[in-house]
């Protein structure tokens, strides 16, 4: 049995102390120590992106960070994303367009596109696509999700 790891962050914004295993993941200390139940386990193995979160600005698969690599870190995940309760553009744009269903893929998705937005507010429908290409849906198909980025990025420019 391994003792606790103490590790500080920023998650969302806010400081965040918590305990954690040294083998355990960053997404198992996100969902079941910290209540942070939008980030979640597809593969575990990296291939999904249904776990994605950004760690310190990069695009990153919580199940293959480990929890006390967050040490001094900043962390983003899909509950940060509008946190006045207020939609994000691209939460709107993806009812607008129903580029969800299941709801498995969407904050990976979400957390990915809000990521390039942020890099290059301006994408082309090949760089949506390229970056997207880690974050695996089963349910809606990509059409959807592609044009509802692409909504939500033209929107967030005429907004600035």
């Amino acid at each position: 049995m391994s003792s606790k790891i103490h590790v500080s962050a920023t998650i969302n914004g806010d400081a965040v102390d918590y305990l954690c295993d040294p083998r355990e993941t960053l997404l198992d200390v996100l969902r079941d120590r910290l209540n942070l139940t939008g980030a979640k386990e597809g593969c575990g193995t990296g291939d999904c992106g249904a776990c994605s979160v950004t760690l310190n600005g990069r695009l990153v698969c919580s199940c293959l960070v480990l929890g006390v690599e967050a040490e001094g870190q900043e962390i983003a995940t899909v509950e940060g994303i509008a946190p006045d309760e207020t939609l994000h553009p691209l939460q709107q744009k993806f009812i607008d367009h129903a580029a969800l269903q299941c709801g498995i893929c969407t904050p990976g998705i979400l957390v990915a596109a809000k990521s390039l937005l942020e890099k290059n507010p301006d994408p082309s429908e090949t760089e949506v696509r390229y970056w997207l290409a880690g974050n695996l849906c089963r349910c809606t198909g990509y059409d959807k999700i592609i044009r509802a980025v692409m909504d939500a990025a033209a929107e967030m420019r005429e907004a600035s």
